[in-house]
């Protein structure tokens, strides 16, 4: 049986309800749960402003890679799940401020319904595999 590390809130991000932000695996692999625009009191940053969101996604992407010893660098893909597909030039932004266009790992883009509330534009999950 694989040795799982749970990281339920990697430092400056809010806490999760029901799960755990980060999980590190056996053999250096990383899941980072979909992160949503929130500053780390909890509080949503950017309401109705794509650009907003998604740049705090991305902070809160880098600090939950951080907790499990990874960056961008080490990321093999990315899911991204928006309420408008008009939203992913504000992603392909913020995710140019951490990740070169030579470097981008495999992605998935889904338009979907609604996310968890209302007010969130934007969800951004990630996986990862870091050196020894």
């Amino acid at each position: 049986m694989s040795e799982l590390i749970r990281i339920p809130a990697p430092d400056g991000v809010a806490a999760a309800a029901q799960y755990s932000h980060v999980v590190k695996g056996t053999g250096h692999f990383v899941a980072v749960s979909g992160q949503l625009a929130l500053d780390e009191a909890g509080g949503i940053v950017g309401e109705g402003d794509p650009a907003a969101q998604a740049r705090q996604v991305f902070e809160n992407l880098r600090r939950c890679l951080g907790a499990a010893g990874a960056t961008f660098d080490d990321v093999i893909k990315l899911t991204y799940f928006v309420t408008d597909m008009a939203h992913m030039p504000a992603i392909r932004e913020a995710r140019a401020l951490h990740m070169p266009d030579d470097r981008l790992p495999a992605a998935s883009a889904v338009q979907v319904v609604s996310l968890v509330r209302p007010e969130f534009l934007m969800e951004v999950e990630a996986l990862a595999v870091v050196a020894e």
